[in-house]
């Protein structure tokens, strides 16, 4: 189980204060990870850091606003060079391509992939100069991997981080960095909550994946647990989704025993 131990390492979540990212951090930290919390919403990550203490975990809060260059300059000159660095921050309006503003279009680029970029051009260089490698996982997106109506914008930006993934890994991986994307598919957040309470939407994903049902944050954080340590050094410039098997099957109400 050692392959799979986080002890001693340091780990960096930024978007961490609910969802996806919150659930990378609380099980980052349950590996044994010190780990920081970081978002724009201070009061929150401090209590889940409370939390984490309070059953014996390391983790701390730190404020982080990707829209801001200056946040992302003082918060790796707190928290220092992280081991581990999760980019889970993100947003989403769904509308078609026509409809996008100049500043919606700028707030989903700002937030999903030029904040992202900055912090890990920055902590990338940081874990170069220290000289013992690193782990830098993005959360991208189905999108990352295929198209669906409504998604455009945000498209645009996940499908970027998935080429940036790939470059990067290329480009580190001679001073043993690895770099890899997570790309989830149908989770429950409070980003798509709405979304899904039609019972339309959720009849047509019993049709649509081997596994019909909606997944959850908890579904995951243990791929990015398992991409954080040393099991998957040998594994780098992936997009590996997590989705149910949406990208990969398809299901039809067809079986032997009717024909």
């Amino acid at each position: 189980m050692s392959l799979f131990s986080l002890s001693g390492k340091t780990a960096l979540v930024a978007g961490a204060s609910r969802g996806i990212g919150l659930a990378i951090a609380q099980q980052l930290a349950e590996a044994g990870a010190r780990t920081t919390l970081a978002a724009r919403s201070l009061d929150k990550l401090e209590g889940h850091a409370r939390a984490l203490a309070a059953k014996g975990r390391q983790a701390n809060a730190l404020r982080l606003d990707l829209s801001d260059a200056e946040s992302i300059r003082a918060a790796l000159e707190t928290a220092g060079t992280p081991d581990i660095l999760v980019n889970v921050a993100g947003t989403n309006i769904r509308k078609g391509f026509p409809e996008y503003t100049p500043a919606e279009y700028e707030h989903i680029f700002r937030t999903n992939l030029h904040g992202i970029a900055q912090l890990t051009q920055q902590a990338g260089a940081r874990m170069i100069a220290r000289g013992t490698g690193g782990k830098i996982i993005m959360i991208g997106s189905l999108m990352s991997l295929l198209g669906l109506p409504y998604l455009s914008v945000y498209a645009m930006t996940k499908g970027a981080l998935g080429q940036l993934t790939r470059a990067l890994a290329a480009e580190w991986g001679r001073h043993n960095i690895q770099v890899n994307c997570i790309a989830p598919g149908f989770i429950i957040t409070d980003l798509n909550r709405r979304m899904w309470e039609p019972a339309e939407m959720r009849e047509w994903l019993k049709g649509a994946q081997a596994n019909p049902r909606l997944g959850t944050p908890d579904d995951v954080a243990p791929l990015a647990v398992f991409l954080a340590g040393r099991g998957s050094d040998y594994i780098t410039g992936q997009i590996i989704a997590v989705d149910g098997g949406y990208s990969t099957t398809a299901v039809w109400p067809f079986s032997p025993e009717s024909s």
